[in-house]
């Protein structure tokens, strides 16, 4: 009996760079399992789609489909596309056996990946200690999923002795904006925010475009947000554009960038962070700069 044909089926952008990671994603897969054939497919907005997909297994002489969904949540496209999917190859192609798996889930591993690369942006940033965290998810109509983010983004504070909430970036509130005032109304300084998604989307292209236009100089993209550079003649122009635009930003502000940087050992890097902290405590002190670096390396050892 030959194995199933898998079709990984995720949500769909017009973003092509979300084609492109749910197909990496899919490739990847198929060369762990080279005995499988796994075919990528998209529920609305990017071809292909699940029925060209199965047509075409089905014309390689297929018979058994597997579906996947490529989501995170149990939501409306969990509940009621996929099922529908199922139910569609089956009339169109009457002896074929298909039928789902359940979605991804709010897998522990996801906490991993969050980890490292929140350890990458403190470093970054010269960051050493947290105040709270934000787990910034998609958002549905439906309440259970979107507590089940909620419970993740608990157990994502949990881990680091921190409090933590979830915000959304469509349908449910708070959205991630909400989520980091309400916890700088608290008093709380150093918030990182963790970004629940499979893949890029439109809307943050729209906004390195809209920056750019405006005046900006440059757009540092990250995994989870975009940082817009402008000169301070042009800062009042460029946030003023994204927000015509309807483009929400977390802060603005102009400030100073070191034109080279300096990189610490541990020791140096611990005596650094305690001064800074303390100036930042200071309240004669209004803004603190500095031009060093710490690696990973480096960083992992001091907060370790």
């Amino acid at each position: 009996m030959t194995a199933p044909a898998l079709v990984a089926l995720a949500h769909g952008s017009r973003d092509p760079r979300s084609t492109a990671t749910i197909t990496a994603l899919t490739d990847l897969v198929a060369s762990l399992r080279p005995d499988l054939r796994i075919e990528p497919a998209f529920l609305e907005l990017a071809p292909p789609s699940p029925v060209e997909v199965i047509d075409r297994l089905v014309d390689d002489g297929v018979e058994e489909v597997v579906v996947v969904p490529l989501l995170l949540t149990r939501a409306y496209h969990a509940k009621v596309d996929v099922p529908s999917v199922v139910c569609a190859a089956m009339r169109r192609h009457p002896g074929l056996r298909v039928q789902s798996t359940n979605v991804l889930g709010l897998e522990s591993e996801f906490l991993d990946i969050l980890d490292r690369r929140l350890r990458a942006a403190l470093s970054e940033a010269r960051i050493r200690e947290l105040d709270a965290l934000v787990l910034a998810a998609a958002g549905s109509s439906d309440a259970l999923a979107n507590a089940a983010v909620a419970r993740l983004a608990r157990a994502w504070g949990t881990r680091h002795h921190l409090p933590a909430s979830a915000a959304f970036a469509s349908t449910a509130p708070p959205a991630t904006g909400e989520a980091v005032r309400a916890f700088r109304r608290d008093g709380r300084r150093h918030i990182a925010v963790g970004s629940l998604f499979l893949a890029p989307g439109f809307l943050p292209t729209r906004a390195t475009e809209l920056a750019l236009e405006a005046g900006a100089e440059d757009v540092e993209v990250s995994e989870s947000d975009y940082r817009v550079v402008t000169a301070p003649e042009d800062f009042a122009t460029v946030r003023q554009s994204l927000v015509e635009a309807g483009v929400a930003y977390e802060n603005a502000e102009i400030t100073m960038q070191p034109q080279n940087s300096i990189d610490l050992d541990a020791s140096t890097a611990k005596q650094t962070l305690r001064l800074i902290d303390a100036l930042e405590e200071n309240d004669d002190v209004q803004e603190v700069y500095a031009n060093f670096d710490i690696s990973d390396e480096v960083m992992a050892e001091v907060v370790g």
